[in-house]
C-alpha cells in the first residue's frame, strides 16, 4: 500500500473556486487501495458545519525566512478520506481564499513549510507528495533544500500537476530570501526558480520535482510550445522525460442524470429521448426561452472569462440567431462579457437567455435540457463541462484543444462514430460552421443525433479510470521493495 498526500490549496466540498477542487476531492476516493489523505489551509471561509467536525491535534511554530510562525494542525474525515488543515489566521483568516499576490505569495510559501514541518507531528509519513498548481510547488524546492539534510523526507517523492499554466505564482527576486528563506544565489537563476528577472514559484516546481503532470495529454504536448507554453514552454521541454498528462473524471455518482433530482425528468440511456424533451421544455421556461421543440437548444456553463472564447461568440452570434436555435448561458465572470451576453438576450428575447451567477441545480438542468453544448476555448487544459455534457447526453461543440480534444470524438457520418463535434482553429466563422454542421444533423438526421447522444452517455470519463493512471505514475515512484 502507498501512502500519497495530496497537497492543495481547495477540496471539495471543504471550499471551493474552480476545477482544482473537484480533481483534489474526488481523485483520492478513486485511488482504493493506497491511504491517500489531502492537506489544504484551514480558511476563514469554510462553511461553520465543516468547522464544527474538524478535530485539534497540536500546534507548534515554522520559520518562514526571518518570521517565525504559528501552525495549528486539525483533521477530519469525509467520505473515508483523511484531511488535514493548517490554521493560522493571519494567513487565512480572509473571507476569501485567494486574494492580492503579494500576500497570496507569502500566503502559500508558508502553507509549504507548514505541510512539510507537519508530517513530523502527523501518524503518517507519506510516500507520495502530491502537489498541485502554484499554491504548492514550493514543497519539491523545500525538499530541495531546507529539508534535504533530514532523513524522515530521504525517502518522499514528489509530483506536481499542472491545473492551469497561467497561474504561476510570480513576484519580485526579493521574495526569495525575505519570504521564501532560500539563497538568492543557489535559486535565482534560469535553471531554478528565476523567469524574466522575477521569482516563478510554479517554475521551481516543475524543476525539482520528480514527476510533472497536467490535467490531458494534449495539454501536455500544447504546454510545450510558445503559443501555449506561458513562458515555460522551453522548460517543459528539457523536462518533458517526466512530463506527463492524464485527463481529468468526473464524479459519475454526483452527476448521473437517472439520480439528479435537479432535473424535470431524471434519465437513463433507455428513456433518454423522451425525457430530453421534457427537460428541453422545462428549461425553456425556467429560463424565459420560447417553448420550441423545434429548435436546437445550445448550452453554456462556464467562468465568463476570455479563456473561454466568448469573443469568438461575440462575433457571430446575431448571425446565429437568424437560425433555428436557441442560446442559454450560465455563469459569471468579467463584467464586459457578463454585460455582453445581457445585450444579447435583450436583443434576441426568447432566442438567447443570460442567467449571469452560479447556480448549481440551474447548471444541471442546462446539462440535461440542451441538445448542444458550445465550448470555444482559447485553451482549455482539461475541462469539465464537456464531460458532465457527455454524461447528460448535450452532445459538445468544442474547438480542438486541451481536454477538449482529447474527450470529444468528433462526429463521422459516415462511420457513424463519434460524440460531437469539434472545430481547429480559434476563429468565429469556422466555430459558425462547426454550429451549423450540428444544426444539420439535428434536423436532418434527427437518428444520428439520438444514436451520437446515446454513444456519448456510454462514454466511461468516471475518476476511477484517471485514477488507475495516477497509480501507475505512483508505482513508478515508489518501488514495491520499499513500502512497509
Amino acid at each position: 500500500m502507498k501512502r500519497i498526500l495530496f497537497i492543495t490549496s481547495e477540496a471539495n466540498p471543504l471550499i471551493k473556486t474552480g476545477g482544482l477542487a473537484d480533481v483534489t476531492g474526488a481523485l483520492p476516493k478513486a485511488l482504493t487501495g493506497d491511504d491517500v489523505r489531502v492537506i489544504l489551509p484551514k480558511y476563514g471561509c469554510i462553511k461553520p458545519e465543516w468547522v464544527e467536525k474538524m478535530r485539534y491535534i497540536t500546534n507548534f511554530t515554522v520559520d518562514l525566512a526571518w518570521r517565525k510562525q504559528y501552525v495549528g494542525l486539525f483533521e477530519m474525515e469525509i467520505d473515508g478520506i483523511i484531511y488535514y488543515l493548517i490554521d493560522n489566521e493571519f494567513y487565512f483568516r480572509s473571507p476569501h481564499p485567494y486574494g492580492e499576490m503579494r500576500g497570496d505569495i507569502e500566503k502559500f510559501a508558508f502553507f509549504c513549510r507548514a505541510v512539510l514541518a507537519s508530517l513530523k507531528v502527523l501518524d503518517f509519513q507519506p510516500d507520495i507528495l502530491h502537489c498541485h498548481d502554484w499554491q504548492a510547488a514550493l514543497v519539491p524546492v523545500y525538499l530541495h533544500d531546507s529539508f534535504k539534510n533530514d532523513l524522515f523526507y530521504a525517502s518522499m517523492r514528489t509530483v506536481l500537476t499542472i491545473h492551469n499554466l497561467k497561474f504561476q505564482g510570480i513576484w519580485s527576486r526579493d521574495a526569495l530570501e525575505d519570504i521564501f528563506g532560500l539563497n538568492e544565489k543557489t535559486y535565482f537563476r534560469e535553471d531554478a526558480m528565476e523567469a524574466g528577472g522575477a521569482i516563478n514559484m510554479l517554475k521551481g516546481g516543475i524543476v525539482f520535482a520528480d514527476r510533472v503532470t497536467t490535467v490531458s495529454e494534449s495539454y501536455a504536448e500544447e504546454i510545450r510550445t510558445p503559443y501555449y507554453g506561458e513562458g515555460l514552454d522551453g522548460l517543459l521541454r528539457a523536462r518533458e522525460n517526466v512530463l506527463q498528462g492524464i485527463v481529468n473524471g468526473i464524479d459519475t455518482d454526483l452527476f448521473d442524470p437517472a439520480t439528479d433530482q435537479s432535473l424535470a425528468a431524471p434519465f437513463s440511456v433507455s428513456n433518454m429521448v423522451s425525457a430530453k424533451k421534457k427537460n428541453k421544455a422545462a428549461l425553456q421556461k425556467d429560463v424565459g426561452l420560447n417553448e420550441d421543440k423545434n429548435c436546437l437548444l445550445i448550452g453554456m456553463v462556464t467562468r465568463l472569462t476570455e479563456q473561454k472564447g466568448l469573443d469568438l461568440v461575440t462575433c457571430v452570434l446575431d448571425e446565429l440567431c437568424g437560425d433555428a436555435i436557441q442560446l442559454v448561458v450560465l455563469g459569471t465572470g468579467e463584467m464586459r462579457y457578463e454585460d455582453m451576453f445581457r445585450r444579447f438576450a435583450a436583443h434576441h428575447p426568447g432566442k438567447v437567455a443570460a442567467v449571469i451567477g452560479y447556480d448549481d441545480a440551474l447548471s444541471r438542468r442546462v446539462y440535461g435540457g440542451c441538445d448542444a453544448f458550445l465550448m470555444p476555448s482559447l485553451f482549455e487544459p482539461c475541462g469539465l463541462s464537456q464531460l458532465i455534457a457527455l454524461r447528460y447526453g448535450a452532445l459538445p461543440i468544442v474547438r480542438e484543444t486541451g481536454g477538449l480534444k482529447d474527450t470529444v470524438e468528433a462526429y463521422n457520418e459516415f462511420e457513424q462514430t463519434g460524440t460531437g463535434f469539434r472545430f481547429a482553429n480559434y476563429n468565429a466563422h469556422e466555430m459558425l460552421a462547426a454550429i451549423r454542421y450540428a444544426e444539420r444533423v439535428f434536423f436532418d438526421a434527427p437518428a444520428a443525433w439520438r444514436a451520437m447522444a446515446k454513444r456519448a452517455m456510454k462514454k466511461d470519463f468516471s475518476w476511477r479510470v484517471s485514477a488507475k493512471k495516477y497509480d501507475m505514475l505512483y508505482e513508478q515512484l515508489v518501488p514495491r521493495a520499499k513500502r512497509q
